[in-house]
């Protein structure tokens, strides 16, 4: 129960922080939304497809391959240097506060902001454009929850170990992130690349999560048909979360002796 409420009250105070600056959610909100349309009206035009069978596919590409990574990678990183910068860190020694308790109040926030954007780009998708999930709801949230949870671990190993500044956020992101997102099919559908990228594309965790996420949703596929996947995104998150809770650990042990 201690780590437990502690937990919440490190993500309660993320959360109150961020709907302070308020400007943060906005741009969280915007952006999915932005991305959503073009994806949808692209591939409807482009594939020849319908209005609702472009949103049933735009709908999965653009949730897990952008939203999700810019709130939760990119968020988790500008806040373990936020507060770096701020030195919340240098309070939270002297606090009755455990590491592992700050360390899933970060996830849990972030993990409250991907769920909102869940329910934002399939509310807008479903009301506006007629597009429907037709999966399983359970394996549908385990691929979000999972892609969440490596998001957070990925950004727990940048933001402790490359980010040292504000800058240096959107400098990590623009670098590690636009390349794989647009190699993971998030702005383009992989089934539209040329073949060799589609090779190349297996090789990058952000195609798993779209590919899963999408047969399922815009499919109905069941978790035999994408096992592949699902298998990768949950090795690739079980290291990404043990490398971020190790990142995490080395940063304490460093901010100790500053």
């Amino acid at each position: 129960m201690k780590y437990w409420r502690e937990t919440l009250a490190v993500a309660q105070r993320i959360l109150i922080e961020l709907l302070r600056r308020r400007r943060s959610l906005i741009f969280w909100s915007i952006f999915p939304v932005s991305v959503l349309l073009l994806n949808g009206f692209i591939l409807a035009e482009r594939a020849k497809l319908s209005i609702d069978q472009a949103f049933n596919i735009a709908a999965p590409l653009t949730l897990v391959g952008a939203a999700l990574f810019f709130s939760c990678l990119g968020g988790t990183v500008a806040t373990i240097v936020s507060e770096r910068e701020q030195q919340t860190l240098k309070r939270l020694f002297i606090s009755p506060l455990s590491g592992i308790s700050y360390f899933l109040g970060i996830f849990l926030a972030h993990s409250c902001i991907g769920i909102g954007q869940v329910v934002l780009i399939y509310t807008i998708s479903s009301l506006f454009f007629n597009a429907s999930f037709n999966g399983s709801l359970i394996l549908g949230c385990l691929i979000i929850l999972l892609s969440i949870a490596a998001y957070v671990g990925l950004g727990f190993i940048l933001g402790t170990q490359l980010a040292r500044r504000t800058e240096d956020v959107n400098a990590l992101i623009a670098a590690f992130g636009v390349p794989l997102l647009m190699l993971g099919g998030a702005f383009i559908p992989a089934f539209l690349f040329p073949k060799h990228l589609q090779q190349i594309a297996k090789f990058n965790p952000i195609y798993h999560m779209n590919t899963a996420f999408l047969k399922v949703s815009a499919n109905g596929s069941e978790m035999a048909e994408i096992s592949e996947n699902f298998w990768f995104l949950v090795g690739f998150t079980g290291l990404m979360v043990l490398g971020g809770w190790l990142s995490y650990r080395r940063m304490l042990v460093v901010e100790r002796r500053l």
